[in-house]
């Protein structure tokens, strides 16, 4: 068989090949979930809508994200890693044009609804693809693709969200032939949906599923490509044959302890989700052109500030990269809660100055570049910090046989509390945006206490020593 003339060096090209084409479906849930930042002013311009009715439509789609995370790996057992992919793809495509020629405000919200499902799909079926194909050298750095991917993602939403604004006249209510820029902002995510689906369609099906679908020769095959043909394929498929039988998918009945029902690991895990949300990140990632409009930054470069700030994000994403198996988890989230509070705190006091002169808002020198500053410097110390080590630190501290299950139940909370902090930005910004910016400091800074009393280092541990 010619796949297995390769050498243990040879399939590496052909592994992040396809491992990059699993992360598009990161690149989609970044896209899709930060998109609407540019579309908010002319959604709500275009209907209408009040705070309330904003936030809810903007937030409706991470309850989506909750349920298709939920039922993303049921789904991928069912019907397998790259056919759900491939209806992720779908659903991503599908919403996008929905999302572009709504009828209404509610039915814009069905759409996000679709859509959230298809980002919460994206967000289990990639890391589980990526672990199953990568080569155990290779695995942790070919699996920080999924979080490079969702940060270029929001980057390049972005970027398009600017370009569209500009080619309208600066103005997202503008016609850009027959619909407005916010339209064709939503709609334009189409198109790496479709590219999802051609590469979805286009890479093998991971071993694992195979094995487990009875498809041993297909499995072989699938192997020799993406490990080499030195490889002892007999022993990989027996090993992989044996953990299936012996596995026990672990339920939420093995979580139950002591402290308030759940086991004091769980309970850890959790919080951490929880603060990862309650500072507040993804009010810049949802509502940035909103909030800098609010403070007399002219729609075109408010979309801009946007971008520079996505752009920081992949920054910071790189750095954590670098530092996480260095320095240690615990003290990188120190650090991003220390910068994380100072720096919002720095907003709070800054935004607090803003000023209205004939109908217009303002921020006066030098308040107004502090709090460009001081929202770029969270930012850049959340994606250092808590934007990629919460992720290391919920695949390493549950014990094996609790792993799978406590990791569903902190994500579930994670995705609760994103649209909790969504939902609730747009009614508290309007009724004071500085005394909300410093109830997200106050979250930091309870964070850096957490971490100190409770978060264990999990850096040079092997996994089955956590308990």
């Amino acid at each position: 068989m010619a796949a297995t003339q390769f050498t243990r060096h040879e399939p590496l090209g052909h592994v992040v090949f396809i491992t990059a084409a699993a992360a598009i479906g990161g690149f989609l849930f970044g896209y899709d979930s930060s998109v609407i930042n540019g579309a908010v002013v002319g959604i709500q311009r275009h209907f209408g809508a009040g705070s309330f009715e904003i936030g809810f439509v903007v937030a409706i789609a991470l309850l989506g994200s909750a349920v298709g995370a939920w039922a993303g790996g049921g789904l991928a057992d069912r019907w397998g890693r790259t056919r759900s992919m491939q209806v992720a793809a779908l659903l991503f495509a599908v919403s996008s044009i929905g999302q572009m020629l709504p009828f209404g405000i509610w039915d814009l919200a069905g759409w996000r609804v679709m859509a959230g499902f298809a980002i919460g799909m994206a967000s289990v079926l990639g890391p589980a693809y990526i672990a199953e194909v990568a080569p155990p050298a290779y695995r942790g750095r070919l699996g920080s693709f999924q979080q490079l991917a969702i940060v270029l993602g929001i980057a390049v939403s972005q970027l398009v969200n600017y370009v569209i604004a500009r080619l309208a006249g600066g103005a997202v209510n503008n016609l850009l032939g027959p619909l407005q820029a916010w339209q064709w902002m939503l709609g334009a995510c189409v198109v790496p949906a479709l590219l999802y689906l051609v590469f979805a369609l286009s890479i093998p099906e991971s071993p694992r599923y195979l094995i487990m679908s009875g498809r041993t020769r297909r499995a072989r095959e699938v192997l020799a490509e993406v490990e080499g043909g030195d490889v002892d394929l007999d022993a990989r498929i027996s090993e992989i044959q044996h953990v299936l039988r012996t596995e026990r998918v672990p339920g939420l009945r093995d979580l139950r302890g002591k402290a308030l029902g759940l086991l004091p690991i769980v309970w850890i895990g959790i919080i951490l989700s929880v603060f990862q949300q309650l500072v507040g990140i993804n009010v810049i990632f949802y509502y940035s052109t909103v909030l800098w409009q609010s403070v007399g930054v002219n729609q075109s470069d408010s979309l801009l500030i946007s971008f520079s700030s996505s752009i920081i994000n992949i920054i910071g994403t790189f750095i954590a990269i670098s530092l996480v198996d260095k320095i240690g988890r615990r003290p990188l989230l120190m650090i991003g809660s220390a910068g994380m509070a100072i720096s919002l705190g720095t907003a709070a006091w800054a935004f607090s100055a803003a000023r209205t002169a004939n109908g217009a808002v303002s921020l006066p020198d030098p308040q107004g570049p502090v709090a460009l500053v001081a929202a770029n410097a969270f930012v850049l110390f959340f994606a250092l910090s808590w934007g990629v080590v919460v992720w290391v630190l919920l695949g390493e501290m549950f014990p094996n046989r609790i792993r799978a299950a406590a990791l569903g139940v902190a994500a579930a909370a994670q995705w609760i509390a994103n649209w909790a902090i969504t939902v609730s930005f747009p009614p508290l910004g309007a009724w004071n945006l500085s005394l909300t910016y410093a109830g997200y400091a106050l979250c930091a800074a309870v964070s850096f206490l957490f971490v100190a009393k409770w978060v264990k280092e999990t850096k040079g541990r092997k996994l089955e020593e956590m308990g």
